[in-house]
């Protein structure tokens, strides 16, 4: 026995290696067992009539003979050498194999057009986690059709459901030739599509056969729909090439068939098309324009296929959205848990999301059943959870609750997803993180690009460090350093890696210097205008900052004027202009005197968001810090008769624990935990000048019902410090109780703030 393995190499040459089915195949590599085989290229003229170059149409197999030299040794060698006319480049590579495989006097007939897509992404020297990072990408998304059997009427079946013999298959191409009739077409095609694999792979080199392709496609208009149906099944079993042209004939027809096929018909289409992995986007969207017609006369497993189609299309109108929801929500009690999840995730592959009415319906549903839910099902559902921000915490700490269960069995893609999803909603789960911790080093390897960009980017907004992150750091730090090939076609998942590294104070230079380098600005600002432009400038000056010793590649100074700039522009916009915010500012320059005491700005532009900054001098006396300013009257808090004093602070205090919070009363605290909190710093040391940077915080900023800041804020804290600043915090849950409070209130505990946060020498 021996398998055949196809592995794409460079220069437009295949290499195919045989692999013995033996002991062996468990401790050797293929190319250690196998024998590799070289493949002439076809002309580019060729190539180029068949309409893409890397099409596996666009490489013709040659067979070679195999000679075996039976020397009892365990290895034997085997070059090309012999066979100089056949190779185009001669080979500097001998390949080795062990005794147990003998290919003399034989022939391979490799045809690469019928190589199945693989099924996972398999990690070098390691096998022990293939079985669980397999992924089928035609089986598992249609996991919900094996619930129901209403579902065989309307979707392609892969299930064999006759079986035809050698002998029948002859018979049939015997009987193949000009002036078939539509019905026999379609008969010998069913019924040679039957063959057992192999049968059928060789049927399709058949001189009959090619003239059966023909006579169907002669005979397009005159086939009934079942005929045609049935047809296109055969090409899935067949597997013909996506890019052979009769495909295209095929899809022209169903499109002026649509308004005449039954809903069945249509979903069986739709579904046999995606099995094949062909894409025709004209033939769905004349079938969604008819489904909008008959979108309310759909029963729960025809809009269950119909979502499933329409997500593996990645495209939903608008109208058919509006239609379906309401359909959904009709029939939400009726699903199962693998329905729910096909239709969170149809809905989010289209890049559109449900109502949070609903997803709070799925969301209590999932939370009393999760233990019967399928992994690949509840990463779908976390997927719209993200998609939507829907926050619903007894379906999150459920999740969490079952992570440490599911983590080990779930692809590493699964658990990106898992840990994506509670750091997009800004929920730690200290037993989701180290379960994932503690599975993920191991299986690193099998991780994309993006999949070590969110690990990282997530546990650095959750600022969350696991038992283990010694290890789990520099595992994750060699792995970038082993991809960064890759990383080169997606410069946005190398900058995010590096982002979430700096997040959590890890600052590998040698990735930096790479990051900073000028062909990788170049290559990243292709991409992106701005986005990568401000993770660029993050990173920049946050090494700067926290590794002076670093003495590499940076940004130009015309660079960081550029997204300064840009930064700036984006802060003044009405949509990052809070309320609060604003307020905080004119109370401020009251307390303080006037306007050009308090400068309202972006301290560190690379953090991305605005501050107030003051000055004292070493008596605690505000100084000017704005060089032009329109002059406020200074006793203008004595004309409001505003008494700063310990009873009015205390008093203020003791108020304001009474308030609540009517969004989320547990985040809510006395203004008196905070005070003995309170960092009293002393700078002054290193100048005569101490700098506040006053930041006025919302929810957004802290992980949920924590005091705790995200990634990016607590970044910005920790570099203010070290240049010398002292933050000053006016936390929401201290600031927003005091919206409705008087404004002497106000100002009392503004005044407070301020000048508390130092002492003076």
């Amino acid at each position: 026995m021996a398998a055949v393995v196809y592995r794409r190499l460079q220069r437009v040459v295949f290499q195919a290696a045989a692999v013995t089915t033996s002991k062996w195949a468990w401790s050797k590599s293929p190319v250690q067992l196998g024998r590799c085989y070289l493949f002439h290229s076809k002309s580019d003229a060729n190539r180029n009539e068949l309409g893409h170059q890397e099409s596996p149409d666009a490489y013709e197999a040659t067979t070679y003979v195999g000679q075996v030299t039976d020397n009892g040794k365990e290895n034997e060698v085997y070059s090309f050498d012999d066979y100089p006319e056949l190779v185009s480049v001669p080979p500097t590579k001998t390949y080795a194999t062990g005794p147990q495989f003998s290919l003399k006097d034989k022939k391979i007939d490799l045809n690469l057009d019928h190589r199945e897509p693989p099924r996972y992404r398999k990690a070098p020297k390691s096998s022990l986690y293939d079985d669980i990072e397999t992924y089928n990408t035609k089986q598992d998304p249609r996991a919900f059709q094996q619930n129901r059997p209403e579902y065989k009427s309307m979707c392609y079946n892969s299930e064999c459901l006759m079986e035809t013999s050698t002998e029948e298959a002859n018979s049939i191409l015997q009987r193949v030739a000009v002036g078939l009739t539509p019905s026999e077409v379609s008969e010998f095609l069913e019924k040679l599509s039957y063959l057992p694999k192999e049968k059928r792979m060789s049927v399709k080199s058949n001189a009959k056969f090619n003239m059966l392709c023909n006579c169907s496609v002669s005979n397009l208009r005159l086939y009934t729909n079942s005929e045609i149906i049935r047809i296109l099944g055969a090409f899935v079993r067949f597997e013909i090439s996506t890019s052979h042209p009769m495909l295209k004939k095929y899809e022209q027809e169903f499109c002026l068939r649509v308004w005449n096929f039954s809903t069945n018909e249509l979903l069986v289409v739709a579904d046999s098309f995606r099995y094949m992995s062909f894409s025709v986007p004209k033939f769905l969207d004349i079938m969604y324009s008819c489904m909008q017609l008959r979108c309310l006369d759909l029963n729960l497993p025809q809009l269950m296929q119909l979502i499933y189609v329409v997500g593996e299309g990645r495209h939903m109108p608008q109208e058919l959205l509006e239609k379906i929801e309401p359909m959904v929500l009709k029939y939400h009690t009726s699903f199962n848990l693998e329905e729910i999840g096909t239709v969170c995730l149809g809905v989010f592959k289209t890049g559109n999301g449900l109502s949070e009415h609903l997803m709070k319906r799925f969301g209590n549903i999932v939370v009393e059943n999760i233990e019967e839910m399928s992994n690949y099902a509840l990463v779908s559902v976390l997927k719209m959870f993200r998609f939507t921000r829907v926050l619903h915490m007894p379906f999150l700490r459920q999740v969490g609750k079952d992570a440490s269960k599911r983590v080990p069995e779930m692809t590493s893609q699964g658990i990106m997803h898992y840990v994506l999803t509670f750091a997009a909603m800004h929920v730690l789960d200290e037993d989701l993180m180290d379960a994932v911790a503690l599975a993920i080093p191991d299986r690193v390897s099998y991780c994309r690009s993006k999949d070590l960009a969110k690990f990282l980017w997530s546990f650095g907004v959750l600022k969350y460090e696991p038992p283990n992150s010694d290890l789990f750091y520099s595992v994750f730090i060699n792995q970038i350093r082993k991809n960064l090939e890759k990383f080169e076609s997606f410069p946005e998942h190398f900058l995010t890696c590096l982002m979430g590294l700096a997040f959590c104070q890890q600052f590998p230079l040698d990735l930096i210097n790479v990051a900073l380098s000028k062909k990788f600005v170049m290559q990243s600002t292709k991409i992106s205008k701005f986005e990568l432009k401000k993770d660029l400038f993050t990173i920049a000056v946050s090494v700067e900052i926290e590794c002076p010793q670093y003495t590499g590649n940076t940004i130009s100074s015309e660079f960081r004027k550029e997204v300064t700039d840009m930064l700036v522009e984006l802060s003044t916009r009405d949509i990052h202009t809070r309320k609060e915010v604003i307020e905080a500012g004119m109370l401020l320059r009251e307390v303080l005197g006037g306007q050009q005491y308090v400068k309202e700005h972006m301290i560190l532009p690379h953090t991305r968001s605005k501050d107030f900054e003051v000055h004292l001098d070493m008596n605690r006396k505000p100084v000017a810090i704005n060089s032009v300013v329109e002059e406020l009257d200074r006793p203008f808090i004595k004309d409001r008769h505003v008494k700063i004093s310990d009873e009015l602070i205390s008093r203020l205090i003791n108020a304001s624990s009474k308030s609540s919070d009517a969004e989320n009363p547990s985040i809510v605290e006395d203004l008196s935990m905070n005070c003995p909190e309170e960092k009293h710093e002393d700078p002054t040391c290193h100048s005569e000048v101490i700098k506040l940077a006053i930041q006025v915080t919302n929810r957004n900023q802290y992980l949920y019902g924590s005091k705790q800041l995200l990634g990016l804020h607590a970044l910005k804290r920790r570099q203010l410090r070290k240049l010398g600043y002292v933050v000053v915090e006016v936390p929401f849950w201290e600031w927003f109780p005091l919206v409705i409070r008087t404004q002497s209130e106000k100002l009392a505990y503004l005044h407070h703030k301020v000048f508390s946060s130092v002492q003076v020498k």
